[in-house]
């Protein structure tokens, strides 16, 4: 039976892969597990995933040049996520290592704890909380609708198509900026990137993250947008410009911002951010429900069905470099 390393610390691998897609991957090959609570890296990685024919890789595996080129037998890096920037895909092109990323399934999570954390920015729900669990009596905080309020949305992908119409639905004008995609929707529209940052009071980051929008959020963007307004960031930290948004915050630039993401280890909020007055933070919790979780990971293993079969599976970036892989014939339907 041929074997497969799931890379997701001991500690994760109940809520990051789940208890049903484990079932699922013993059924079609021998599973090896990493019994530690670290992610797996260097060395350890090479030792683990020795004689795998598959590693299934959790969203902190770091997979470089020389780690893939110390793994002879491995046919592919099957990524439990939509973000493969941890995985050097040339150097697995250059072994005939396939690499596949699962697709996204935390569309609606995502959406969910993004109007949360604009209901709770624009009403302080969650600072009169920790004042009353503190002791202290709170001062009665004269909040803002989301009714008839401005929301600018950067980035057109799935988790945006799937959020403006509930933007909508509160009675929000919606704006969207993207510089690929023209929303043909109903009641969105389409601005420049200044007029999206002029005229929003939440500005919600949904970009993807390479390497022209690094930065993108940075100190002139956010002197551009209205002074008072709201930032959310449930996409990448490497997106935002973390001095400048402190920057912002403190001046009363901004009036408040909620993180979900961020540049500390595993895609969180920085301390610095996480630990101020006007931030609402949450350690990368977005997607993290049971629907959106077991949509990845029980996609990773109907992936490493295929790639077990010697068939292509969903998902393949380098398909045509994976010559480890040898790809039988698709038989017509």
């Amino acid at each position: 039976m041929p074997t497969v390393l799931v890379s997701h610390p001991a500690d994760r691998l109940s809520a990051y892969f789940g208890d049903e897609a484990l079932l699922r991957l013993r059924r079609i090959a021998a599973v090896r597990l990493n019994t530690s609570n670290e992610d797996l890296a260097g060395p350890a990685l090479v030792q683990a995933a020795r004689g795998c024919e598959v590693l299934i890789a959790y969203r902190q595996t770091s997979l470089d040049a020389a780690v893939l080129q110390a793994m002879p037998d491995l046919l592919a890096v099957v990524r439990c996520a939509v973000d493969i920037r941890t995985i050097d895909v040339a150097a697995a092109s250059a072994q005939g290592i396939l690499v596949t990323q699962a697709s996204a399934g935390f569309m609606a999570s995502v959406s969910e704890w993004i109007v949360a954390a604009m209901i709770d920015l624009s009403r302080g729900i969650s600072t009169a909380a920790a004042l009353y669990q503190a002791g202290q009596q709170p001062v009665a905080h004269m909040g803002r609708e989301l009714r008839c309020a401005t929301v600018g949305v950067i980035g057109y992908g799935q988790i945006s198509r799937y959020l403006c119409p509930l933007l909508r639905a509160f009675g929000m004008r919606v704006l969207v900026h993207d510089p690929f995609v023209m929303p043909e929707e109903p009641g969105l529209e389409w601005v420049s990137w200044p007029g999206l940052l002029a005229q929003s009071d939440h500005v919600v980051c949904l970009a993807p993250a390479n390497a022209s929008t690094e930065n993108l959020l940075n100190a002139d963007s956010f002197a551009q947008m209205k002074r008072g307004a709201f930032f959310i960031n449930a996409a990448r930290g490497n997106l935002v410009d973390d001095a400048a948004l402190l920057a912002a915050l403190d001046s009363g630039q901004l009036s408040g911002a909620a993180l979900d993401v961020g540049r500390a280890a595993d895609q969180m909020p920085a301390p610095a951010l996480a630990r101020h007055l006007r931030v609402l933070a949450s350690p990368h919790i977005g997607g993290l429900t049971p629907p959106a979780i077991e949509h990845q990971s029980l996609e990773t293993v109907a992936q490493t069905a295929s790639i077990l079969r010697g068939e292509l599976p969903q998902g393949a970036v380098n398909a045509p470099a994976a010559h480890r892989l040898q790809i039988r014939p698709q038989r017509p339907a």
